[in-house]
């Protein structure tokens, strides 16, 4: 017998007491700038045990104007924005190409928090992007070197065979370079602050960037 999906969707609960802790966030003490409270976040998150905290969901338009999104991986944060990499011959990288704004949100859930970040993105230079790659591991550098992400794939054998030489080489050389490998930087206009509520009295705070820095304001839940 079949899984009954609405069955199961009214089953599930968010927040379950068991595994989340929504602690107060008082947004008159937030910080001015919103850099030093996602920091203080993700530490947070980090402390509370959410899997994965360095995860986000990345929206782009492509080239047709059509929405679409993916989870990517944070590479950093700091005063240039928001940081990820992937190939720019990728389907995000040539939607990054034809429209270069994007989103990305964090979701943490044993904490009831999201963040989300949205504005311009820019390219970093060549030698800044390869230095990103050679920092992470052997395995990241040879899924770089494997190529071809979001081109059609005829077979898992291809697969296969393209990443056993992909490894190869990534152990050979930690040094090779990947050509299409691109570090990018997402740089804030808004940046909202989410925190849960038990009473659904959910506490969203926004900053939103100006030509005089930075200003903040509170959105309805």
């Amino acid at each position: 017998m079949g899984t009954d999906l609405h069955t199961l969707l009214r089953s599930l609960r968010v927040w379950d007491a068991g595994t989340t802790t929504l602690p107060p966030f008082d947004p008159d003490k937030a910080p001015p700038t919103p850099l030093p409270l996602f920091t203080s976040w993700f530490a947070e998150a980090v402390e509370a045990g959410q899997p994965e905290p360095h995860t986000m969901s990345l929206a782009t338009t492509d080239e047709q104007g059509n929405p679409d999104v993916r989870i990517v991986m944070l590479h950093g944060a700091d005063a240039g924005g928001w940081s990820f990499a992937t190939h720019a011959t990728s389907r995000k990288g040539r939607a990054l190409g034809a429209h270069p704004y994007a989103a990305v949100v964090f979701y943490w859930p044993v904490l009831g928090r999201q963040v989300r970040v949205r504005g311009p993105v820019t390219s970093a230079p060549s030698m800044e992007s390869q230095a990103d790659l050679h920092a992470r591991s052997t395995g990241a550098l040879a899924a770089a070197l494997t190529g071809r992400q979001s081109e059609e794939l005829s077979s898992a054998q291809e697969l296969r065979k393209a990443s056993e030489a992909a490894w190869e080489r990534a152990r050979r050389n930690p040094a090779e370079p990947s050509e299409t490998w691109t570090l990018y930087r997402l740089r804030p206009e808004t940046v909202e602050f989410f925190q849960g509520d038990a009473d659904r009295r959910h506490v969203r705070l926004e900053y939103r960037r100006t030509e005089f820095g930075w200003s903040r304001g509170l959105l309805w839940p």
